[in-house]
């Protein structure tokens, strides 16, 4: 058995291990001894490998190793050297794709000390606490921290970056970051003592914290595993956890009475009331206050339509999308963006009609991070309904194209289909020529390119038909 004293960095131990490739010597023949008392580092402070003349051209390992070593070296259990030199040893003796064997033993082992030190670092991230103090003179930022694995030198950009503005410090037992605005540096670790116990702010934070805490989503098995207790004797809103948790049925049962006390039941819905007689400007206004239905109370804004008044050409969606919702004007997402391509390919200006919606307001369901299109019913649609009328009133079209089956519905009535029924032009109450076809959004739903080119073709197609008829209409 051979021993290999090593300063306990990730170089450190690269040189070594080089050194104990060149030789030959077989994982189970060595036994590693960390050297001296410093901290396992990155090397991003000054350290360089020198490999002392040791040649590594015949040793090549995948980067991914090199990135998984970085990352174990950090771990605390001190027997992640050996297992690091018995991974490298199989990489270079016959075994170059033993990271793809999820299942390995030694894979499975340095994988779960890559995800401990990765959990750790963003544990790190999240539950640093600064607090200001006097330093020299001017004001110096000290936070207290105390983590599982060596990741301070790992983090300490992070910081850096993120509190570019401000001078700093994060103490550990470990190693101590320090930023002055201009250069970043490393330092040993130091007791508890040296850091401060509480400032000023910290009564403003928890009183932010105990704000935001929602008592009706509280899950304390989630919040112990995203918070482990381990780490609250350091966090001031720690302090007012208990109480928040003791009152929080209180507060959800409150919660849902006055939820209940503000929820409009569909048959109690009213109609949208535009004010008579209103020139477009003033609709456009009122309809921004619009609460007929529920739908305003989750949507950005209300979308109403625009173009000239009077004009020719109608164009009638079924609501604004999550674009339309955030920008206020209608068409202007994908399905827009297809509308605007289709419109100039029949030669129609898009300044040139009319452009509006069924609803006003965008219905969706939360998925994820992303809000979800859902197609509005019946009662929201005939809520809204008054809107549009006082918009048919002043933009006068005389020809209507109906985009989509909630737009035609409108117009014809819930018998209508628009795969059946589009490109034929018939009387409606919306205008002497409603012509339905297909909405841009079914286009980009299509199943496969084949049916997406014909529908395009037939939506085109459609376009150009009812340029022709408010052509044909401006002339008689």
């Amino acid at each position: 058995m051979e021993q290999i004293t090593f300063a306990p960095t990730f170089a450190g131990w690269q040189r070594a291990a080089r050194r104990a490739l060149a030789r030959g010597i077989a994982p189970e023949a060595v036994a590693w001894e960390e050297l001296g008392d410093d901290q396992p580092s990155l090397g991003i402070f000054g350290e360089e490998a020198d490999d002392s003349g040791v040649d590594v051209s015949a040793f090549r390992v995948p980067r991914s190793f090199v990135a998984l070593a970085e990352s174990v070296a950090c771990h605390r259990d001190p027997r992640r050297w050996g297992l690091l030199y018995r991974a490298l040893w199989r990489l270079t003796h016959g075994e170059p794709r033993l990271l793809d064997l999820a299942v390995d033993p030694d894979v499975h082992a340095l994988e779960a000390m890559e995800k401990a030190v990765r959990r750790e670092v963003h544990k790190m991230r999240a539950f640093v606490r600064f607090r200001a103090v006097a330093h020299e003179g001017a004001e110096w930022h000290v936070a207290w921290f105390e983590p599982e694995h060596h990741i301070v030198e790992r983090n300490a950009p992070f910081f850096r970056d993120r509190f570019a503005g401000m001078r700093w410090s994060i103490l550990t037992p470990d190693r101590c970051a320090h930023w002055d605005g201009e250069h970043l540096s490393i330092t040993a670790g130091v007791p508890r003592s040296e850091a401060p116990s509480a400032d000023a702010v910290e009564g403003l934070w928890r009183t932010y914290y105990g704000n935001i805490f929602n008592p009706a989503r509280v899950k304390t098995r989630a919040m112990r595993k995203e918070m482990p207790k381990r780490y609250w004797k350091n966090l001031p809103e720690t302090a007012i956890i208990p109480a928040l948790l003791a009152r929080a049925p209180v507060r959800v049962e409150r919660m849902i009475a006055a939820s209940d006390a503000q929820v409009v039941r569909p048959e109690e819905w009213e109609l949208a009331r535009p004010p008579a007689g209103a020139d477009w400007d003033a609709l456009r206004d009122a309809a921004h206050s619009c609460r007929a239905c529920p739908l305003w109370h989750d949507a950005t804004q209300t979308v109403f339509g625009e173009g000239p008044r009077p004009a020719g050409l109608m164009l009638l969606g079924e609501q604004p999308g999550d674009q339309e919702d955030r920008a206020g004007h209608a068409f202007v997402g994908p399905a827009g963006k297809l509308l605007d391509a289709a419109l100039a390919e029949a030669g129609i200006e898009r300044g040139g009609a009319y452009l509006t919606n069924v609803v006003k307001h965008f219905k969706w369901e939360p998925r994820g991070k992303r809000r979800m299109h859902r197609t509005p019913g019946e009662r929201e649609a005939r809520a809204c309904r008054p809107w549009l009328e006082a918009e048919l009133r002043i933009v006068q079209p005389r020809v209507v194209v109906c985009l989509g089956a909630t737009a035609a519905t409108a117009a014809f009535g819930p018998g209508v289909r628009v795969a059946r029924d589009r490109g034929e032009f018939r009387p409606s109450p919306l205008a002497p020529h409603t012509l339905v076809t297909w909405h841009p959004s079914a286009l980009l739903r299509a199943p496969d390119p084949d049916t997406q080119a014909r529908q395009r073709a037939e939506f085109v197609a459609d376009l150009r038909a009812a340029l022709r008829r408010r052509e044909e209409t401006r002339a008689a």
